[in-house]
């Protein structure tokens, strides 16, 4: 046993802080995984524990001053019956821990087969990487030989370590993540340029794209196509609200109508205006996920309440997913969602407070974060409109953060409570949630829907060093009661679950499903709404 890891150079240090963090990304995180993704999460933390075992190794011989004495032929075998026993063990648990998770989930569980292939990819991806990063090491080691025929050796050997570096870094960020970025920037214009198989030309005035619209119907792009396509029309309308009901207003500009954001933002308004949306009962602003998908789970609860007397406008900023969209497209979320509404409030506020309409606005993922961009605080929020739903916000929005930072004392991170309740509520594991605190709840009203079980809430680059509240407090409904914070074993974890956030059952992770319906019920009732009438609506929109 001695002579393989020898041969194959491991270190007894870095070998045990492999075993190490290899069983820890075995405990359970925010979503069920599967078996391929928790061998290449598995690998990827034994070789983040073989490396901090080697670090620790070379600083006790440099604050030493002595080698450290060589494993002995029994300490090897020690740690290869130890350290299989222990991931054998923590094998066995975290399938169990998986299982759970996907009941938690309602989702069926994984078969135990599968097992040995976790162990496997774990195993081969450590090895992949660990050996990178020698072969990076080795060529640091041979550049600072050959400068230091030049250069004083210390010197050398940092030049060429910082050369190696940059290299790396320069050939991952210009090659690797520009190469795939390019390949997928082309793949998903091509798909913006697309129309779904189910979606024609509107013939709607009412709608953008249609006849008399300032904007074409190929420029909307993909989503846009769909969006004003869809939704109900008056006759649906009518069945459900048993009396009058017309035909609701989508309004959309697509990348294909203008390069400028406050251009398209412009001419929105200006689709307003044609549509006479102004004096609707309803005015609703959107801003779009990367895609420029609007949720229509989230916007038609709207014009099923109020009859079609609704307008809903979005524009597009994007069409890479959100998820890319955050890393390369964020101060476009941020400007398109700015832009938008402060053109819509400025040629709304001109009109009369009893005439014009009630002004929404609506942000999920990503879009949320564009859409607090166009406010400074709650107050700020208050003055210039009339109610507000986000839905799962990511931890980087900039708002939902200093709201949670300020929450009132006693209350959890994954239900906070904010001034008592008086603008601001949030609502997690059940619409129930918003009932709380029991005292009044002003207007206008805001609110955020966030599941404790959704990655896209929670994960954040501190997750590495640092704990959060919510993993020191009692873990929501869906949350495994054994997921614990580990230092950088958490934080790979959660970014794997960021992959499967919506690839969960209604209620969970960053699939709302219906939500919103009873969202929208507590910002904008009707008047006369009824919970019976939240109840009936929230089946129609999941039919």
């Amino acid at each position: 046993m001695r002579r393989l890891f020898r041969r194959w150079r491991y270190g007894y240090a870095g070998l045990a802080g492999a075993a190490t963090f290899l069983c820890l990304s075995l405990t359970p995180s925010l979503l069920p995984r599967g078996h391929v993704m928790q061998g290449i999460l598995g690998g990827v933390s034994a070789a983040i524990g073989y490396g901090l075992g080697e670090l620790g190794a070379w600083l006790v011989r440099q604050l030493t001053g002595r080698a450290l004495p060589r494993p002995s032929r029994a300490a090897w075998w020690w740690l290869a019956g130890a350290g299989g026993a222990l991931v054998a063990l923590f094998l066995w648990l975290g399938a169990g821990w998986q299982r759970d998770l996907h009941r938690l989930n309602d989702l069926p569980p994984p078969p135990r087969a599968g097992i040995p292939l976790v162990l496997l990819l774990a195993v081969a991806t450590a090895a992949a990487l660990v050996g990178l990063c020698r072969l990076l090491r080795r060529a640091a080691r041979w550049l600072g030989r050959t400068l230091g025929r030049w250069i004083p050796p210390a010197a050398a050997r940092v030049a060429g370590a910082v050369t190696v570096l940059v290299l790396a870094l320069g050939f991952v960020d210009g090659v690797l993540v520009g190469g795939a970025y390019a390949a997928v920037d082309d793949a998903f214009r091509t798909v913006n340029g697309e129309t779904k198989p189910d979606v024609a030309a509107t013939t709607d005035p009412l709608r953008s794209g249609g006849p008399g619209s300032l904007v074409s119907w190929e420029s909307l792009g993909n989503e846009g196509r769909t969006f004003v396509h869809s939704g109900p029309d008056a006759a649906a309308l009518r069945a459900f609200t048993g009396g009058g009901a017309q035909d609701p207003i989508r309004v959309y500009v697509g990348l294909g109508a203008s390069p400028s954001s406050r251009e398209r933002a412009a001419l929105a308004v200006r689709e307003l205006e044609r549509t006479n949306a102004f004096s609707r009962k309803v005015l609703v602003v959107v801003t779009t996920t990367g895609t420029g998908w609007v949720d229509e789970k989230a916007v038609r609860p709207l014009e099923y309440m109020y009859g079609g007397d609704t307008a809903i406008v979005a524009t597009q900023y994007s069409y890479l997913p959100s998820w890319i969209s955050f890393l390369v497209d964020k101060e476009r979320a941020r400007e398109s969602g700015r832009d938008l509404f402060n053109a819509v409030y400025a040629a709304w506020s001109r009109r009369a407070a009893e005439v014009r309409p009630k002004l929404l606005l609506f942000g999920e993922s990503l879009g949320s974060f564009g859409t607090e961009a166009a406010f400074t605080g709650v107050d700020d929020i208050r003055n210039r409109t009339d109610g507000m739903l986000l839905v799962g916000p990511p931890n980087r929005n900039e708002l939902w953060r200093r709201i949670v930072a300020d929450r009132d004392g006693g209350s959890p991170e994954i239900l906070p409570r904010y001034a008592h309740g008086t603008t601001v509520r949030f609502a997690g594991d059940s619409v129930a949630d918003l009932d709380e605190p029991d005292g009044a709840w002003e207007r206008p009203r805001v609110v955020y829907l966030q599941h404790p079980s959704d990655p896209i809430v929670w994960w954040a680059p501190r997750l590495a060093v640092v704990r959060p509240d919510w993993l020191t407090e009692k873990r929501g409904s869906d949350v495994s009661p054994a997921m614990h914070w580990l230092p950088f074993v958490t934080f790979w974890q959660v970014s794997a679950d960021l992959a499967r956030a919506a690839a969960v059952p209604d209620g969970h992770g960053h699939n709302y499903g219906t939500a919103p319906v009873a969202g929208w019920a507590a910002v904008a009732p009707p008047d006369g709404w009824t919970p019976e009438r939240t109840a009936a609506l929230a089946d129609i929109i999941a039919g």
